[in-house]
């Protein structure tokens, strides 16, 4: 009976938390067997984008016919972050080369901008564009940085609390925001002189890992060590914050849809929940594989993207 007990309560925690969720439509897709895809950014012309970390690679694949093609980066490359930049090319913070690099969406031609000297080694990790057109990225061992695609210029600069740097956001207002895992803050960047104003979490050692920023510019952010999520409101000056249904740490990565849905990962769950603020409710979405590991997510209209690390997959919720 013990026994029985022990299966049926594993069984009800694989089990979605809320009958909701059976409502949107979740599929898979397979990519290249050891990828183990980091972060995934859906493309304009209904492709999506995931960096194939493992492999030296940019993977794209055709939702429609599974088709996937992975383009070589170089020798050295191990990308870590994808986004889709105003020119519709796929923009790849690549910490194997410590570059910037921009794909060409339909030549596939890779172009590199090498971080600075001073900022060797910086441990590229997530990237944005502000409304002007400029990249902004972080660097996990202590740097976050920013690239002009017009000019070619990369400026880069040490962050405040060293090591720690990691998602990064801009909000409508313009405000370009990162988080500090290691440094346990997030920051606003002065986008004119560079300068990272730190903002303390509301209280120490939750571990901000990624962050997004909603319509109304309110900043939500994925707690790693406490398993939460926070949100920031910066008119305000205040925290709000949230526990995961089941989970007390491993909350990686969110992301807001366009209905200010926000979308979380769950590593000890195994699960994406997506959680409405106006009701204060998770749904949640169960891997049908072990070990997920959902590193980041992405959307579209209609359309939510994860990058399953851990099986070698790229997963869809749909509306």
């Amino acid at each position: 009976m013990r026994s029985f007990a022990i299966a049926a309560a594993l069984v009800a925690a694989m089990m979605p938390l809320t009958s909701a969720a059976d409502a949107a439509q979740v599929a898979h897709y397979e990519v290249p067997r050891g990828a183990h895809p980091h972060d995934v950014a859906p493309a304009p012309d209904g492709g999506v984008w995931y960096t194939a970390q493992a492999q030296g690679a940019l993977g794209l694949i055709d939702p429609k016919t599974k088709k996937t093609i992975q383009i070589p980066l170089g020798a050295d490359a191990a990308p870590h972050g994808v986004i889709v930049g105003p020119d519709r090319a796929a923009w790849v913070t690549d910490g194997g080369q410590n570059a910037v690099i921009r794909v060409d969406p339909v030549t596939h031609a890779a172009k590199l901008y090498p971080l600075p000297k001073q900022a060797a080694d910086a441990n590229l990790n997530t990237a944005t564009f502000d409304r002007k057109g400029i990249l902004w990225f972080t660097g996990q061992n202590g740097f976050y940085g920013r690239v002009d695609p017009a000019t070619g210029k990369v400026d880069a600069w040490k962050a405040p609390k060293g090591v720690g740097p990691y998602g990064i956001t801009t909000t409508p207002q313009g405000e370009v925001w990162y988080a500090s895992l290691a440094g346990d803050h997030i920051a606003r960047i002065d986008t004119v002189s560079g300068d990272a104003l730190m903002i303390a979490p509301p209280k120490p050692g939750v571990g901000p890992r990624r962050i997004w920023s909603d319509s109304k510019g309110l900043l939500w952010v994925s707690f790693w060590n406490s398993g939460e999520i926070g949100r920031y409101d910066p008119f305000n000056k205040t925290w709000k914050v949230w526990p995961l249904p089941q989970s007390k740490d491993g909350c990686y990565a969110i992301y807001v849809d366009n209905k200010d849905k926000v979308w979380v990962s769950d590593w000890p769950a195994n699960a994406i929940h997506r959680f409405d603020p106006a009701t204060e409710k998770f749904e949640t979405f169960v891997s049908d594989k072990p070990r997920a590991d959902v590193r980041q997510i992405l959307g579209r209209p209609g359309e939510v993207w994860a990058a399953e690390s851990g099986t070698d997959r790229l997963v869809v919720v749909r509306d």
